[in-house]
């Protein structure tokens, strides 16, 4: 009798158990709840304003706010967040592969565009043969400082190359012999006197007082490949309760509040 009972309590305990797992794993989300990761600042900003919007539709979004790049993907990854906003496609995909990982872009979100500026000159066209052009020495800032140079037509990069893989070596044509120095992306505004031009991050430029839809030589298209997405895990990317977030956030409120506070200093990217 004792081993029967014994036995169905087994039974009953990994049934339980197994029940419990499948919650832990964050395989489905709460259809009137959802935990969303972004960073502090603008992310932040957003998300409140789709928070908002989203208790008009009966969804409670809990905001967890990180001040780091690597622990909002952690965190998506062991089922803490639901969805993070914070990072580009190539960010994502690089983290992915160096973690071992499989999380997944559900849509867009916006553009911090990087820009081409200068003290010097106010036409890209007038940039003089042998110039200096300063940009981001780090992974993520360099290959694409690489591809606004390009599209800007001063220089001209090797095909076949990914995105994220682009280096000054992938340059194959540089008709005015330009000189590229990678420097840090913080201190690139108090060194643009000193350079031709310099490709830098919306957040530096506007913390120098640069207006990057005003004072750009160059910008990013809103199409760019460093949009940021909204991510989460592979097994929620069909989830209704995210496709409901996702349209939220692509709402005609949502796009007007960013225009409206953020002056093109951040871009809808939908």
């Amino acid at each position: 009798m004792k081993k029967g009972f014994i036995s169905v309590f087994s039974i009953i305990f990994i049934i339980v158990l197994t029940a419990c797992g499948a919650d832990a794993s964050g395989d489905e989300v709460d259809s009137d709840h959802i935990v969303v990761g972004v960073t502090a600042g603008p992310h932040e900003e957003i998300m409140e304003k789709v928070k908002d919007l989203a208790a008009e539709q009966g969804l409670e979004v809990e905001l967890k706010v990180f001040t780091d790049y690597v622990i909002p993907n952690t965190a998506l990854h062991e089922g803490e967040l639901d969805a993070n906003v914070y990072q580009h496609q190539p960010f994502l995909n690089n983290f992915n592969e160096d973690k071992g990982l499989n999380l997944v872009s559900i849509g867009k979100a916006v553009n911090f565009p990087m820009g081409i500026y200068s003290e010097k000159i106010n036409n890209i066209k007038d940039l003089q043969e042998g110039g200096t052009v300063g940009f981001p020495s780090i992974s993520t800032g360099a290959p694409r400082a690489l591809k606004l140079f390009e599209s800007a037509g001063i220089i001209e990069l090797k095909d076949g190359v990914k995105n994220s893989e682009l280096t000054v070596d992938d340059i194959v044509k540089n008709p005015k012999n330009l000189e590229f120095e990678p420097l840090d992306a913080a201190q690139i505004p108090s060194l643009l006197g000193e350079l031709s031009i310099a490709a830098i991050n919306t957040n530096y430029a506007t913390e120098a007082g640069l207006v990057p839809t005003e004072d750009a030589l160059v910008i990013e298209p809103k199409d760019s490949p460093w949009v940021n997405v909204i991510a989460t895990r592979e097994e929620l990317k069909d989830d209704p309760t995210l496709k409901k977030l996702v349209d939220i956030y692509h709402s005609p409120e949502v796009k007007q509040f960013i225009k409206e506070k953020y002056n093109g200093s951040v871009i809808p990217s939908w």
